[in-house]
């Protein structure tokens, strides 16, 4: 069956699918609705309006996504952020995270994590296992996924901060 489609048109099915998903829950829904009387037809609302939250959630997983193959391979095994690269590597906790920049300008780009210890891992936006990073920085607190998003899809020039960690400020 994989041999039926074409290697970039199942990237990009794969890259979408959690979007993919939701709109054959959101279908199911929309069917209830119209075929079935009152407790069924409420439950397709339900199921409609879930799948909205679902493909809302789906289409920032697969902007954030990258096409392709960079080198590497991320893993997140409780709580600690691992990559092991052909040049570089390292490992870190999600809670020593301080500091996210994107370095469009590495080939490809790079995602730059910064520990407490001044650490830094700076793993490729598409190294194998990198979409499991969306997690990890969604949970920083006070990120602004969209601006994460936003700096991944436009590359500006420069290194970019995504998300720097407050420091509480003593009088």
């Amino acid at each position: 069956m994989t041999e039926f489609l074409r290697p970039a048109v199942r990237a990009a099915l794969w890259r979408w699918r959690e979007v993919l998903a939701a709109a054959a829950v959101a279908l199911l829904g929309w069917w209830w609705i119209a075929t079935f009387f009152d407790p069924v037809r409420w439950i397709g609302w339900v199921i409609v309006a879930l799948a909205a939250v679902i493909a809302a959630a789906g289409v920032q997983r697969a902007r954030f996504r990258q096409p392709g193959s960079g080198p590497g391979v991320v893993q997140v095994v409780e709580g600690r952020v691992a990559y092991f690269g052909p040049l570089t590597g390292g490992a870190l906790d999600t809670s020593a995270i301080t500091k996210l920049e994107l370095e469009p300008q590495a080939k490809p780009a790079h995602w730059i994590v910064t520990g407490e210890d001044g650490t830094q891992l700076e793993v490729p936006v598409n190294a194998r296992g990198a979409d499991e990073l969306f997690d990890v920085f969604a949970k920083l607190p006070g990120i602004e996924t969209q601006k994460m998003l936003d700096a991944l899809s436009r590359r500006p020039s420069v290194r970019v901060t995504v998300w720097q960690r407050s420091r509480p400020l003593l009088h």
